[in-house]
């Protein structure tokens, strides 16, 4: 993805305007995830961005955590 797709693809981004404090929840809170998950549920770029996240440590990206986004590169990997 160029730089230029991802300028395009945030622009379209259901995320936009928002703080990125509600992507990074603290531990443990369901609640937060839940909020965080529904605004991604919906969003029409959200496998764009679960792309440039499976390169993320942290964070809810494309409607999955950081513990989700390893398990598909681990899939990936022994597929």
């Amino acid at each position: 993805m160029s730089d230029l797709d991802l300028d395009q693809w945030k622009k379209k981004a259901a995320c936009r305007g928002l703080s990125p404090a509600v992507f990074f929840p603290p531990p443990g809170d369901r609640r937060a995830l839940r909020v965080a998950r529904s605004i991604c549920e919906g969003c029409e770029v959200a496998s764009m961005c679960l792309e440039v996240g499976l390169a993320q440590a942290d964070g809810i990206f494309g409607g999955k955590t950081a513990t989700e986004r390893r398990r598909i590169l681990r899939d990936f990997a022994s597929a």
